[in-house]
């Protein structure tokens, strides 16, 4: 993520990469060769010219050159290394999820007021081309109110993440991979108030679960699905049927054997019985990188940002561990807010 927050933030009017800190020798001198991922180029030879590397935290919170923080660092790591930025009066862009306990969200949430700076989180769902029409249809009002929606995204178990299972350190993929969807169902709908799970776990974490989400008005509702499969063949799938009182938005994407194709492109039914596609340009989800990093830039020198705000990654947080609870319990529970 630190690499392709690098490229997006190339293009970011606004925003200049003065300095970057890594523990990793080669990685401060511009060799990435190692750096790999579910998306995006693969890790090269970067040419820092011009950009200060720093071994330790505090060398980087010590140049006044540096305004904002963006720590792409593993999710253990996150509240620490945040609160320390924004202690040191740097606002913060934080990869999501925003922590891995609910007491660590509070603290950077706190740390954040106190020090009067923005922490801002990365979750990046809502700027990908799906996801942004699918706001964008539902903002314009043209079809009428939101009256629920489905969404699903499952991996097959990710060899390449180190520690993916450790509670202490990723949180499984409730917390590394499902958090989006919560975030965006909060976003679209509001904080839920009645959750319900079912599913299986690995352990002490969920491994692949169905949830279903009531809310305040108790015509909305939504689901979803989530989890973790053992079969490479599928190494990633993620889509959405949302409803609306005069159309139906939906997609779904996958990646099989290593291409990535639609088994449903992103249309729209409308109540005229037409099914239409949108242009949604060439779909590169580098795109919502850049996107992303003008929002940060947005919510900067601006009104914090409806998307990237921390407690809005705080309820999607929240949210993940009431379906955990319920998923243990076998019960619908109550969501207090």
């Amino acid at each position: 993520m630190g690499m392709i927050h690098y490229l997006a933030y190339q293009q970011t009017h606004g925003l200049r990469v003065t300095a970057l800190w890594s523990r990793d020798e080669k990685k401060r001198r511009g060799d990435w060769r190692g750096i790999q991922g579910n998306f995006g180029p693969p890790g090269t030879e970067m040419d820092l010219g011009g950009t200060r590397s720093y071994g330790t935290l505090d060398e980087l919170l010590a140049d006044d050159q540096v305004d904002l923080v963006d720590v792409t660092l593993p999710p253990w790591l996150h509240a620490d290394v945040s609160i320390r930025a924004l202690q040191a009066g740097k606002h913060v862009f934080c990869e999501k999820p925003i922590a891995l306990t609910m007491a660590d969200a509070d603290r950077m949430l706190e740390a954040a007021r106190q020090a009067e700076r923005h922490l801002l989180i990365g979750h990046v769902l809502p700027f990908l081309p799906e996801y942004q029409w699918a706001r964008q249809v539902i903002e314009s009002g043209a079809y009428g109110r939101l009256l629920g929606g489905d969404f699903r995204r499952v991996i097959a178990h990710p060899e390449w993440i180190p520690d993916f299972w450790n509670a202490q350190r990723v949180g499984g993929p409730l917390l590394d991979l499902h958090v989006h969807d919560a975030h965006f169902i909060r976003l679209l709908f509001g904080r839920p108030t009645k959750i319900s799970s079912i599913g299986r776990f690995r352990g002490d974490l969920p491994e692949h679960w169905h949830t279903a989400f009531a809310f305040a008005d108790p015509r909305q509702t939504a689901t979803a699905c989530g989890g973790v499969i053992n079969q490479p063949g599928r190494s990633f799938t993620h889509g959405f049927e949302i409803h609306l009182e005069q159309a139906t938005l939906t997609f779904d994407f996958g990646v099989f054997n290593g291409q990535g194709v639609y088994v449903c492109r992103p249309t729209m039914f409308d109540p005229h019985g037409e099914a239409i596609h949108p242009d949604l340009g060439d779909g590169d989800p580098m795109r919502a990188f850049k996107t992303q990093a003008a929002e940060v830039v947005r919510s900067i020198q601006g009104a914090p940002s409806p998307i990237l705000g921390g407690q809005l990654a705080h309820d999607a947080l929240r949210i993940c561990y009431a379906q955990r609870d319920a998923l243990r319990s076998r019960q619908t529970i109550d969501v207090a807010w």
